[in-house]
């Protein structure tokens, strides 16, 4: 099953990468042409964990059971928010995700987060109280989240110029908000 279907898209269209990721405000994914094998979801439409973990949860667990291997990746750095997840044919590799707290925290660490020096909380784990000065690991962490995407698969920050002037994708409307 290709990942247009899967996802259910309205109104798909094809497009540039420039197209296809830009926002507009319109709540829209942008399914990318393979790179290095891999098949890139982007945009404002994607379930946000700090929004609704459970909404998040379920539409990767959804798409994996459709399309076999999933990854998620989201950063913001500005509010230190920052989540990442891989999904198997339904089943839950790793997921972790932080919005002021640890909202998920499931599976074993991965050796890449554990080389990365990323720090996990556990649900109950209040985080870490430091001087105003330091910084925290969580923001460490949402500095990081695109080079456990490197270890894991590709870092989207890493595609090349020409490719993506080059190869177009597909843009359209969730079937539903999640």
């Amino acid at each position: 099953m290709t990942i247009q279907s899967a996802l259910a898209l309205h109104n798909p269209k094809p497009c540039s990468w420039l197209e296809g990721i830009s926002g507009d405000g319109d709540q829209k994914l942008f399914v990318s042409p393979p790179v290095n094998g891999w098949v890139l979801v982007i945009g404002s439409a994607l379930p946000d964990p700090g929004e609704d973990i459970d909404a998040c949860f379920r539409f990767l667990l959804d798409l994996s059971r459709k399309v076999g291997h999933v990854q998620y990746f989201i950063a913001n750095t500005v509010l230190n928010y920052h989540a990442w997840a891989q999904m198997e044919s339904g089943h839950v590799l790793r997921g972790y995700a932080w919005a002021g707290k640890t909202l998920w925290n499931q599976g074993p660490t991965t050796q890449a987060e554990i080389d990365l020096a990323m720090k996990c909380y556990t649900y109950t784990d209040p985080g870490e109280a430091l001087p105003f000065s330091s910084s925290e690991p969580s923001a460490s962490n949402s500095e990081k989240v695109h080079l456990l995407a490197s270890r894991w698969s590709i870092d989207p920050e890493e595609i090349d110029d020409h490719f993506i002037d080059q190869e177009w994708g597909i843009v359209g409307e969730p079937s539903k908000h999640f």
